[in-house]
Formats: C-alpha cells, sequence, structure tokens
C-alpha cells in the first residue's frame, strides 16, 4: 500500500519559513518524480515544484528564488524549503509521486497538509 504523509505546515508570519516534508513508502521511491502541489480555497491545485529521479529540478514562477525542493532517498523523504513566505502562499500542500513508465502512469497523492501565512 502506498503511502505518502505531509509534515511540516502550519501557521507562519509572512516573511518567514517553512519546511514541509513528504515521507513515502510502498514504492521505489527512487525512480519517481516528487512534487509538491498547491491548493487555495477557490482554486485549482497547482504545481509548486518538482524534482525528477536524476534530482533535475522545476519550478513554478511564484516559488523560484524563495522555494527549494530536495530529495533523500535514502528515507523516502522530499522536502520543501520554504521562505519569505508571502499570504499568498497559503493553500494546503500536497505531496505527489509520480512514475511513467512505457506509456503508462503510475501517480499518488498525499493527504494534504495545510499551510497558512498571516500576521
Amino acid at each position: 500500500q502506498v503511502q505518502l504523509v505531509e509534515s511540516g505546515g502550519g501557521l507562519v508570519q509572512p516573511g518567514g519559513s517553512l519546511r514541509l516534508s513528504c515521507a513515502a513508502s510502498g514504492i521505489v521511491f527512487s525512480i519517481y518524480t516528487m512534487g509538491w502541489y498547491r491548493q487555495a480555497p477557490g482554486q485549482q491545485r497547482e504545481l509548486v515544484a518538482n524534482i525528477g529521479s536524476g534530482e533535475t529540478t522545476n519550478y513554478a514562477d511564484s516559488a523560484k528564488g524563495r522555494f527549494t525542493i530536495s530529495r533523500d532517498n535514502s528515507k523516502n523523504t522530499v522536502y520543501l524549503q520554504m521562505n519569505s513566505l508571502k499570504p499568498e502562499d497559503t493553500a494546503v500542500y500536497y505531496c505527489n509521486a509520480r512514475w511513467m513508465p512505457w506509456r503508462n502512469e503510475y501517480t499518488y497523492w498525499g493527504q494534504g497538509t495545510q499551510v497558512t501565512v498571516s500576521s
């Protein structure tokens, strides 16, 4: 059974930092592209950042320069370091694991963790 368990969300003031973690089990973690998505109330879920099996990273424009995604294959964990947080970063953040071998797609989601940026 695949599980993605996020942690690290919470309430932070504007300009503050948070580090999200996502621990995966039930998958061969190292071969998956791992990503962080977010969904604000009334809006669609959007990609924040992802990191491939070769550790190539990709960021949404809103995250560039402020957020850093990383992975530790020995711990089956992906991280999202978020600095200089803004109120518009408030959302539920979801961890995603994706593997696309031979035109198939295997995608899994975590349950989400709330990030609230407010003074």
